[in-house]
């Protein structure tokens, strides 16, 4: 049996990441003072993005604490921040180019990450090699704030809303915030398998021609870590635009696939009667917690990220009573180190407000407590590649760069394109500093009648 401490980042050993929760700057906002442009090009439509086209008002002293404390973190960094009408500091190091010093710091000073993440969509801060720069703060991530802040972080970090949390209802609303947004525009940046998760390649570099075929070895990789073939009963919790569903098809299972999106069940369903599949697949727009029947294994693929931590036993006991006696369970899931996710866990952030609401990524430790504690499944493997994750987002980065036209084409505009931009990088960013990693669990229940 391999320990659940195994890992390896070699190329044998992987849906939608979020980034890790850095440390916040916030305070209570304050009112916003409009602006009528942001720097560049295109204004920001303040109308479809009030909080990037308004620059918090902020107090004189509250922008001097901020930019004190900003100086500071930013000094000791491998870092070149060149300050517009002003000076240049840091350890030498890529450049992060701050365009407009006054509501930069008005918005950290107000919105910590929030902010910082608003004044890049807004256009007062860029960086020529943007995942370069974001590494080096996610490498940074636990010394940015200082500890007297740190420990005074439950008074100023911004909370969640009471609306997100991931009940039936939120779950639902969350989800489609992010996954019902357009199934073209994902398909603008995905490979052919429109997978949304880590593959699994051969070696690095990764090139984009090679994508689709480590898509699939990630995913044969979780059915064979499940032993799914010939009229296995498979559920899968998290269908994406249905590529696991169809492969495992393939092999002679009979799929039962939950979302809760509904744009990709019904591109999912076109893909499973494209296949001529529909006798073995079912595609259901269900929660997890309304899952019916018995099954000999289940799938899920990233979707734990999207469960909370709430709601984490609810999630373990299902897939645990769902689960056959003797069966297994395959499961991929982004973590976190465990002391910056129990740092972080109630801090809301700006994946949060723009990307992934109610998200949290949880650590190896928080899976496998839950799963010892809650369930009576058993870690019995564990694999960790976060390096592969890496080369996937810079992939569907570049991808997404070359086709601004046609994303600007599907009704996105310039500031979403920053938007996204800025996800896919703070993602990437996240890999390549080790502050995320994924992983690929074996499960296992032990069947009392052998």
């Amino acid at each position: 049996m391999r320990t659940a401490e195994a890992r390896s980042d070699a190329p044998e050993p992987a849906d939608a990441p979020e980034p890790a929760d850095a440390p916040d700057l916030a305070v209570v906002p304050e009112p916003a003072v409009p602006r009528p442009d942001a720097p560049g090009p295109a204004a920001v439509d303040p109308a479809r993005w009030p909080d990037v086209a308004a620059v918090p008002r902020a107090s004189r002293a509250r922008r001097a604490v901020t930019e004190a404390v900003v100086r500071r973190a930013l000094h000791g960094l491998p870092l070149r921040v060149r300050f517009a009408g002003g000076d240049t500091l840091g350890q030498g190091g890529p450049l992060l180019d701050v365009r407009d010093p006054a509501a930069f710091h008005a918005r950290i000073g107000t919105g910590g990450l929030v902010g910082f993440g608003e004044s890049y969509m807004a256009g007062e801060w860029d960086a020529p090699d943007l995942v370069a720069v974001l590494t080096v703060l996610a490498a940074h991530a636990a010394d940015l704030v200082p500890a007297p802040l740190q420990r005074l972080r439950r008074l100023w970090a911004l909370r969640h809303p009471h609306d997100e949390r991931n009940t039936p209802d939120g779950s639902r609303a969350n989800i489609s915030r992010h996954y019902d947004l357009s199934n073209d525009l994902f398909a603008l940046f995905l490979d052919d398998t429109l997978s949304y998760s880590s593959a699994v390649f051969r070696g690095f570099p990764a090139s984009w021609d090679r994508l689709a075929d480590a898509q699939h070895r990630k995913i044969d990789r979780l059915l064979d870590l499940a032993e799914v073939g010939e009229g296995t009963r498979l559920l899968e919790i998290g269908t994406g635009w249905g590529e696991l569903a169809l492969r495992a098809a393939a092999r002679g299972a009979h799929v039962t696939s939950l979302t809760l999106s509904q744009e990709q069940r019904a591109l999912a369903q076109e893909r499973v009667r494209a296949a001529g599949l529909d006798d073995r697949v079912t595609i259901e727009l269900c929660d997890y917690r309304e899952a019916q029947g018995t099954y000999d294994a289940v799938v899920s693929v990233e979707m734990i990220e999207a469960v909370g931590a709430e709601f984490w036993p609810t999630y373990f006991r299902t897939l645990d009573e769902r689960l056959a006696p003797g069966g297994r369970v395959a499961l991929q899931a982004i973590t976190m180190p465990h002391d910056r996710m129990l740092a972080s866990r109630s801090t809301f952030t700006w994946i949060h407000k723009y990307v992934f609401p109610g998200g949290l990524i949880p650590s190896t430790e928080a899976i496998e407590d839950t799963v010892r504690t809650r369930t009576g499944l058993t870690p019995t493997r564990r694999d960790g590649f976060g390096a592969h994750y890496a080369e996937t987002l810079r992939l569907w980065r570049e991808r997404f760069t070359d086709r601004a036209d046609a994303v600007d084409a599907l009704g996105f505009d310039r500031t979403f394109r920053r938007l996204w931009t800025f996800y896919l990088a703070y993602s990437e960013a996240g890999f390549r500093a080790g502050y995320l990693d994924v992983q690929q669990y074996l499960f296992t229940k032990e069947d009392p009648a052998r």
